[in-house]
């Protein structure tokens, strides 16, 4: 191993036993080396970011579990090699936003009602189909359109009009108050 990635066991030791300091200085030696796996494997910055960050994650949670503080890199590479593995399965794709297909927020638009308004979420939800709640749930929780519909024995396009009629009764109740 070489110096640039050759670990203090002492420090280690300190970092696994709660010591913030130690910590962070475990972190800025392990960085360029998870930087360099990342990069030589996928080399898009932006994930090579992100995967970065979540295996420190990993690292931060996991090192008070270390049992032995001369295994800190086998430790954290094999955190590396589960973060790549769960991009590689698609865990790092853009995620769909909920909205009516036919209407998609535009710049100016706002999520956020009008100051002062004030809905009962479970009144404005009842008066959906049971179905099509499960749906907007579904769909609020990261569910993508087509895993909704293996889940709900139907097709992405099913799920989508459901989507798309939801909203059509939603945009009715709010334009009726």
């Amino acid at each position: 191993m070489s110096d640039s990635t050759r670990f203090d066991v002492a420090v280690v030791e300190k970092a696994r036993k709660g010591d913030d300091a130690a910590l962070r200085t475990v972190v800025e030696k392990v960085e360029p080396m998870l930087r360099a796996y990342f990069t030589s494997r996928i080399g898009r910055r932006s994930e090579v970011d992100d995967l970065v960050q979540n295996t420190l994650v990993r690292l931060h949670r996991g090192i008070s579990d270390l049992n032995d503080a001369r295994r800190l890199k086998s430790f954290t590479m094999k955190a590396a090699v589960f973060e790549l593995q769960d991009y590689y399965r698609g865990r790092y794709r853009a995620k769909e936003h909920l909205y009516d297909p036919d209407h998609p927020p535009t710049a100016a638009s706002s999520s956020e009602p009008p100051a002062g308004t004030h809905y009962d979420f479970e009144r404005v939800m009842s008066i959906l189909s049971d179905k099509a709640r499960t749906i907007l749930e579904m769909r609020e929780y990261g569910y993508l359109y087509a895993e909704i519909a293996d889940a709900l024995d139907t097709t992405e396009a099913a799920v989508k009009m459901q989507v798309k009629r939801a909203f059509e009764k939603l945009r009715e109740t709010f334009d009726d108050t």
